[in-house]
C-alpha cells in the first residue's frame, strides 16, 4: 500500500511563476529520493465556507489562490527514511518560500483505492 502526503498553501497571486518553478524543483528532490510520483495544482475553483473551506483552512487573502500538491510515496517508511535526506538537499532551500509556509497544512494518508 503507498503513502500519500498532501499540501495546501495559500500563495499570492503575483508569486504564481515563482511558486510553480518552486513546487517543480521540489518535486524532482522528493522523486529523486524514492517518491512514485509528485504533482502541483493552482487553484481555480476553490470555493468559500461558511463553516469549512481551503481558504479558510489556508487562512488566504484576497490577493491568494489556494494551491494543492501531494507526494506518492511506496510506503510510509520510505517516506520517513527519505525525507530528512531531500530536506537535506541543496535543492530544497526554503529560504525562497513564495508563500508563508506558517498557513501551510499537510498530512500523509494510507492509500486504499486508485480507480
Amino acid at each position: 500500500m503507498s503513502y500519500v502526503e498532501c499540501y495546501v498553501a495559500a500563495v499570492p497571486k503575483k508569486n504564481e511563476e515563482a511558486y510553480k518553478k518552486k513546487c517543480v524543483g521540489m518535486c524532482n528532490v522528493f522523486k529523486d529520493h524514492g517518491a512514485l510520483r509528485a504533482a502541483d495544482c493552482w487553484g481555480v475553483f476553490v470555493p468559500d465556507g461558511e463553516v469549512t473551506s481551503f481558504p479558510i483552512a489556508v487562512q488566504a487573502k484576497d490577493d491568494e489562490t489556494v494551491c494543492l500538491g501531494w507526494v506518492e510515496w511506496p510506503s510510509k517508511e520510505v517516506r520517513d527514511e527519505a525525507m530528512p535526506k531531500a530536506m537535506a538537499d541543496e535543492r530544497m532551500s526554503m529560504s525562497d518560500m513564495p508563500f508563508d509556509g506558517k498557513r501551510l497544512i499537510f498530512a500523509g494518508f494510507d492509500k486504499f483505492n486508485d480507480v
